[in-house]
């Protein structure tokens, strides 16, 4: 039985995460402000699953570097999965969205480089530090847009380029998060991590754009396509997210200070909405209207993860294909509409 800190385990990742570690008796401190969109809900979710007492709830910021000190003390993994996830929001806020994110992960590597028991950190890091990409060169095809010449998707070699504040502000925990390895020889693992979807995630029209389909498909809400629907993402189901978290913390100070790109792969890949919309219409047994609306800053046309060196190095895999996913996706929020309204 192993100790977890969870940043954000009230959240989409961290409740489904938090559920798995209690499933197999590990000690769970779920660390969160409870600020988002159905985190009480999640939290609910977790205790009428395992009980009432089978895990500790901090109901902390990690902004606050005091309260992490007290959280950190003790535990085995601290799987950092807080902050602010937009880049429209960080558009708008920059401030905030920078104390969220640099100076939250800074926060936590902190109270992980004084703490006695030297945790091993598992950060949640995105695409969105490889920014727009312009040098690489891409085709529009009839349903998607296609990379010319990276068959493989992009790999952790690619320069970084944050072009948001959202990028800078994940980008900038990104690098802590590798050098606290490299400087303090703390156990540290970035995941750079694509488009995660599944149970329990409260998407919004900002972020979260799968569950977010599917939720205003179900409620009748309307939709939004920003660009031409054309856009291509490789998307990762939650499971297969987890045993990525999983097989790095196996191999524990053997994969410190790496950096592994972990979404779909070439192989889970749909474009937003052109090839999304038939899986989806198929799903609510009806057509879906959409408008349209100008790009959104710092979007990219296509983002598919190279996830070799996750497949050599962890042993780890994609394992539940887009369609499985997404019908599990939907039939969760067709069952939950209340959590919705």
């Amino acid at each position: 039985m192993a100790s977890y800190l969870v940043t954000g385990g009230a959240g989409f990742i961290g409740c489904n995460y938090v559920d798995r570690l209690l499933r197999r008796g590990d000690k769970v401190i779920v660390y969160d402000n409870l600020s988002r969109r159905g985190a009480d809900a999640n939290v609910a979710w977790l205790r009428e699953k395992h009980g009432a007492e089978a895990f500790d709830l901090m109901a902390e910021d990690v902004r606050d570097g005091a309260a992490l000190m007290k959280a950190v003390d003790g535990v085995d993994v601290v799987a950092h999965l807080a902050g602010q996830t937009a880049v429209t929001t960080s558009v708008e806020d920059p401030r905030s969205d920078f104390e969220d994110n640099a100076l939250g992960t800074f926060n936590v590597l902190e109270a992980a480089r004084r703490a006695e028991t030297k945790p091993m950190v598992l950060y949640a890091s995105t695409n969105k530090v490889y920014g727009e990409m312009e040098a690489t060169r891409v085709v529009e095809e009839e349903t998607r847009y296609a990379y010319a010449d990276r068959p493989e998707g992009i790999a952790e070699t690619q320069p970084l380029d944050f072009h948001s504040p959202y990028g800078c502000s994940k980008g900038a925990g990104d690098q802590y998060v590798r050098d606290y390895a490299r400087i303090y020889d703390l156990p540290t693992v970035v995941f750079r991590q694509s488009c995660i979807y599944g149970p329990r995630q409260m998407g919004v029209e900002d972020q979260g754009w799968v569950a977010w389909f599917a939720i205003a498909a179900v409620q009748g809400e309307p939709i939004t396509i920003y660009g031409d629907g054309k856009q291509v993402r490789d998307v990762l189901y939650i499971d297969d997210l987890l045993n990525a978290y999983d097989a790095a913390v196996e191999r524990g100070s053997g994969v410190a200070g790496e950096i592994y790109n972990v979404g779909g792969g070439p192989a889970h890949t749909m474009s937003i909405w052109e090839e999304f919309r038939p899986l989806l219409e198929r799903l609510v047994g009806r057509s879906i209207p959409v408008s349209y609306a100008d790009w959104r800053p710092g979007d990219q046309r296509i983002y598919v993860s190279d996830i070799r060196k996750a497949e050599e190095e962890l042993g780890w895999r994609p394992r539940v294909g887009v369609e499985e996913g997404v019908e599990r996706l939907y039939e969760w929020v067709a069952a939950n509409r209340e959590l919705f309204t």
